[in-house]
């Protein structure tokens, strides 16, 4: 027992090992086989033409695209990969111009680290962007270079295409089909939430929706033009996404039912929800389902049942009207609207520009080192802090221990390939095994995808500069250079303070909430469905967001960790009291009378003063076994009976007793 308990002692803490475990992710194996032909492709024309070089940088473009390349619609990859090679021909055609120019250089690549850090705050394929406009300067920079200088930028850009290709070329067989697949898992997804709907299962069903309608959604959005009449198939998608949103709320109104009826639900339910799925991914809508229900007892019952009947019409619909039925969740705006909405957040956001300079900073400051330092091809250093430095992909600490883990875990691969394949043809085979374990490895998590991606960069580079096996030692201190600058400039001297990175957004959600909660109960003459609806994906949305940034808070050294651990339950508690809005009101509209309004005005006056207190910090969660709200709420005494607003109630009062001030 004694040996046992010193051995617990000396285990690593799991805030250190937690991003070392794999994902319990599928292998892509078409993306494995994408990376193997466009890696090895480029790398073979330039062997072929006498200029290996060439095809060394081309092959550097195609793992830019390679790495990019996580979306499912064709019409998003063109978008995810294309434009950030643009950008990243760019940087490379900027790096290439100062290369060996000095202090020179140090200024114009801590500005592109400042550009590339703003522009990153804007979204995903930005971000990507931003990423590779720097990697690509800091390489230019680093690397000698074939000349003139618009060489280097169109070798990149025509390996990007070669992945760009390769990702198209089953197109026109399979347009839609992955648009399709998202819906129909949409729907597999809410089959399981009504599965689940009494059963102490249902919060992390319901998390599952919510993401799995985020997707989705932003899926489909992203591909809805101006007039989105234009393309009936997405139309379709969108009435069907949509038909299936009353069937969430009505599955969350389940766990409402009397006690003497709470339990599952009837198999038939879950059952039409994978019928559905089905239909929505053949793509061949044909006449409306005629759905064998159960009769309903009481008003969640009736709720789901009407939801679904709904669903299945819509399902069989063959062409609905673009422009016939209310859109209830909004339309993008035009894109212009947008860039310019995007531009101005960009030059506008505190997060933006601190978030811009912090990146420049550490870039700055890892230039300026290696510039009066003698370190071995020190462009290493800059790339390791560019990968590292990149907070929306996870907590720049944890990164930082993975970067390290990860290159040290890739150099052990890369040291008999350089020191035992000898150089020309066999390249050929060796990129294309190596650029299989990408895809592959990526899947997994950060640590692994940089353990597959540290060889291929060391072959490529090795054409580029002929060191061998004597580029591996370098390599290492390099990396652990690049992590310590990002450890100290990047993440001990830019310490946020725990209100302004969580409390603040926790404040929010729940300023928002009690906007919610105003909406939900309007009475019936000034109510907005539509924007209550638009009011609560934006709210799922925001609650993602502050997810997110707890399980990356989560992964960080003490105090973060520790405070984001006693702070988790009242994340969760939120989140509850939204759902208990919406299955209070699906109650409603489905026979239960409704609540006067000062019980509504008293449950809002609670959530602005916790809103208020949470963003005063004058909130502490007394530790992480505090007082949380249960698996279920307190049910009203019968499905239609007693205080219809009883369980939203409790939920709030489960709030604040969590985030009530106590001892840690």
């Amino acid at each position: 027992m004694a040996r046992s308990s010193r051995a617990g002692r000396l285990a690593p803490p799991s805030w250190l090992t937690a991003g070392l475990r794999p994902h319990p992710a599928p292998i892509p194996w078409a993306a494995v086989a994408r990376a193997a032909v466009a890696l090895s492709a480029p790398l073979a024309v330039g062997l072929a033409t006498g200029r290996p070089e060439y095809g060394a940088l081309a092959s550097m473009g195609a793992l830019s695209g390679v790495i990019g390349d996580t979306a499912d619609a064709y019409r998003m990859r063109v978008y995810n990969i294309a434009v950030p090679q643009l950008f990243g021909a760019v940087g490379v055609m900027l790096g290439t111009l100062v290369y060996g120019e000095g202090w020179l250089a140090v200024v114009v690549l801590t500005l592109i680290a400042l550009v590339s850090g703003m522009i990153s705050s804007i979204g995903a394929v930005a971000s990507v962007s931003g990423l590779l406009l720097l990697l690509n300067a800091v390489v230019g920079a680093g690397l000698p270079m074939p000349a003139p200088w618009w060489k280097p930028p169109l070798l990149l850009l025509l390996g990007g295409l070669v992945v760009l290709g390769l990702t198209l070329f089953a197109w026109p067989l399979r347009g839609g089909v992955p648009e399709r697949a998202a819906v129909a898992d949409t729907y597999r997804t809410v089959a399981d939430f009504l599965r689940a709907a009494g059963t102490p299962a249902h919060d992390e069903r319901r998390l599952a929706v919510t993401q799995s309608l985020n997707r989705s959604y932003d899926l489909l959005l992203a591909l809805r033009t101006r007039r989105h009449g234009r393309s009936p198939g997405l139309t379709r998608l969108l009435a069907q996404l949509n038909a299936v949103i009353p069937v969430v709320e009505a599955a969350s109104a389940a766990k409402l039912r009397p006690a003497a009826t709470l339990g599952p639900l009837p198999d038939a339910y879950p059952a039409a929800a994978l019928a559905l799925a089905d239909t929505v991914e053949r793509g061949h809508p044909g006449e409306p389902h005629a759905l064998d229900l159960p009769r309903p007892t009481g008003p969640s019952e009736r709720a789901i049942d009407q939801a679904l009947r709904y669903a299945a019409n819509v399902a069989g619909e063959p062409a609905p009207d673009p422009f016939g039925g209310a859109d209830r969740l909004g339309r993008p705006a035009a894109l212009g609207v947008r860039a310019r909405r995007t531009a101005r957040a960009a030059l506008l956001s505190g997060a933006s520009w601190r978030y811009g300079l912090r990146l420049a900073v550490c870039i700055g400051l890892a230039q300026t080192l290696v510039s009066v330092i003698a370190v071995p091809r020190s462009y290493w250093v800059a790339l390791t802090v560019t990968f590292v430095m990149k907070p929306d992909f996870g907590s720049v600490f944890s990164r930082a221990v993975l970067r390290a883990f990860g290159t040290a875990v890739g150099l052990l691969i890369a040291i008999p390939v350089l020191a035992e394949v000898p150089r020309g043809w066999w390249d050929v085979p060796t990129i294309a095994l190596l650029g299989m374990l990408i895809p592959a490895f990526s899947a997994k998590g950060y640590a692994f995808q940089t353990a597959a991606i540290t060889p291929v960069i060391l072959l490529l580079s090795d054409l580029l500069n002929h060191q061998g096996s004597r580029l591996v030692a370098p390599r290492l201190y390099d990396s652990l250079i690049g992590c310590a600058v990002s450890l100290i400039a990047g993440y001990l001297l830019w310490l946020e303070s725990w209100h302004t990175r969580i409390g603040d957004r926790l404040a929010d959600a729940a300023a928002d909430t009690a906007a919610y909660v105003s909406l939900a109960f309007a009475p019936e003459p000034g109510r907005d469905d539509a924007a209550r609806l638009r009011h609560r994906r934006r709210l799922y949305r925001d609650l993602t967001a502050v997810r997110s940034e707890f399980q990356r808070a989560l992964t960080e050294p003490p105090p973060t960790g520790a405070r984001a651990a006693a702070w988790w339950p009242l994340v969760i508690a939120v989140e509850r009291i939204v759902e208990a809005t919406t299955a209070t009101r699906v109650r409603i509209d489905h026979g239960v009378d409704p609540p006067p309004a000062a019980e509504v005005a008293a449950i809002t006056r609670e959530l602005d003063e916790l809103a208020a207190a949470l963003r005063a910090g004058a909130t502490d969660p007394a530790s992480p076994g505090a007082p949380a709200s249960s698996g279920v709420p307190a049910p009203a005494d019968g499905d239609g009976e007693g205080e219809v607003l009883a369980p939203l109630r409790h939920e709030v009062r489960a709030a604040r007793a969590i985030a009530a001030p106590g001892p840690h």
